[in-house]
């Protein structure tokens, strides 16, 4: 009997040391800033995804809007966060017209300073 439990015990803790072995490190800053790095990279993308515009122009070109964000959710951290950068590079649709606007404004203001014009009535011409 003694015999017995001896090797019931010894079984029974060979089978727990297996079955509960632990590991522990230590996170670093850097890997939890990554991490969530790649969570917000993901969620910027989703969002973009989610506009009308983008939708659009995924079905003109035969991509469906539910398969983009499928392959957008399965994105590594790395390649969400690049692609998130490169979408935020992309130059958005009004930055030409607003430069050509202000670029028409300062050509205008010039010329009516200089006496050439008179379209703004705040100025006063230099010939005055």
């Amino acid at each position: 009997m003694k015999k017995l439990f001896v090797h019931f015990l010894l079984t029974a803790f060979v089978v727990v040391g297996f079955e509960q072995s632990a590991q522990a490190a230590m996170v670093s800053t850097a890997q939890v800033v990554a991490a969530d790095a790649g969570a917000q990279a993901r969620a910027r993308l989703a969002m973009t995804l989610q506009r009308a515009d983008v939708q659009a122009a995924l079905e003109r070109n035969g991509i469906a809007p539910e398969a983009a964000q499928t392959r957008v959710a399965a994105l590594s951290d790395e390649e969400a966060a690049a692609m998130a950068q490169q979408v935020e590079a992309l130059p958005a649709g009004g930055d030409g017209v607003v430069g050509a606007l202000v670029l028409i404004f300062v050509v205008l203001l010039v010329t009516d300073i200089l006496g050439l014009t008179k379209v703004f009535p705040f100025t006063r011409s230099v010939h005055r």
